[in-house]
Order: C-alpha cells, then structure tokens, then sequence
C-alpha cells in the first residue's frame, strides 16, 4: 500500500515542478490558444459571426476552388477545427500543421490589398505555432 502512495506523491511532485518551469508553462499557453483559436474560428466559417470570412479569400483563390467564397470557406473551417484537435491530441504535429496553414492564409492575403497588417498579424501566430512545436518535442521527450 505504501509503494500506490509513494508513487502518487511522486507523480504529485513531478506534475508541481513541471507546472513550475515557465518552458513548461509556455507550452501549455501555446497549446491551450492554438488548440481553442482554430477551433473556433473553423465553427465561425459556418457562421460568420465574427466577421465575413469569404472577404478575406483572394479572387485568385476563389477562381480555382470549386464553388463560391464561402463554400470555400467552409472547406477551411472543418481543416481549422481539425487542426486545433490535432494541436489537443500531438501538438508536436499539430503545431507545424497549424504553422502550415497560417503560411498558406498568409500567401493569401499577401495577395488581397487591404489585408497586409492581418497577413502580419499571422505571422506572430505562425512563429506561436512553431514554438508550440518545439516545446511539444522537448516535453514530450522528457515525458518518454
């Protein structure tokens, strides 16, 4: 009986110290915002509440995907919401996914005027996300 309490109080120790280590504490910031962020922004392209997502798409873009802007948009929806749960489940992975696509929205409104403070803006996030990638190897080797 006393090895379950000493392993518990064990477990107990290492989770307070890692919680402690401020590289640890980045991590699970980064992993939280990028795990919630996609996911709500991907339910907004069915919505359109926050804002009118088929504005932000290039002409470009939307004359070599199949359908209308905001068919389009639901398209990037699901991936968003895919990518803040792959974040959830292996953030070692999810972080360059979601690196990825933010290079890719970023090529995007590089090509729509009007946008370029919104394509930096998402530049700082693809640099978040790439953190989040590295954090995620480091502590999952430490975990292994």
């Amino acid at each position: 009986m006393s090895s379950v309490t000493t392993t518990s109080s064990s477990s107990t120790a290492r989770r307070r110290a890692a919680l402690a280590d401020p590289g640890y504490q980045a991590f699970v910031i980064l992993r939280t915002g990028f795990t919630v962020a996609p996911i709500l922004f991907g339910l907004d392209k069915f919505a359109n509440l926050l804002v009118d997502w088929p504005t932000y798409l290039a002409p470009w873009i939307d004359d070599i995907v199949p359908g209308s802007a905001q068919t389009a948009m639901y398209a990037v929806g699901v991936i968003e919401v895919v990518a803040g749960i792959a974040v959830a489940l292996a953030p070692r992975f999810g972080g360059w996914l979601v690196a990825g696509w933010l290079a890719g929205i970023i090529v995007n409104l590089l090509t729509v005027p009007g946008y370029y403070d919104v394509a930096l803006r998402d530049f700082g996030l693809l640099l978040g996300a790439v953190a989040l990638a590295r954090l995620a190897q480091k502590y999952h080797a430490e975990r292994s």
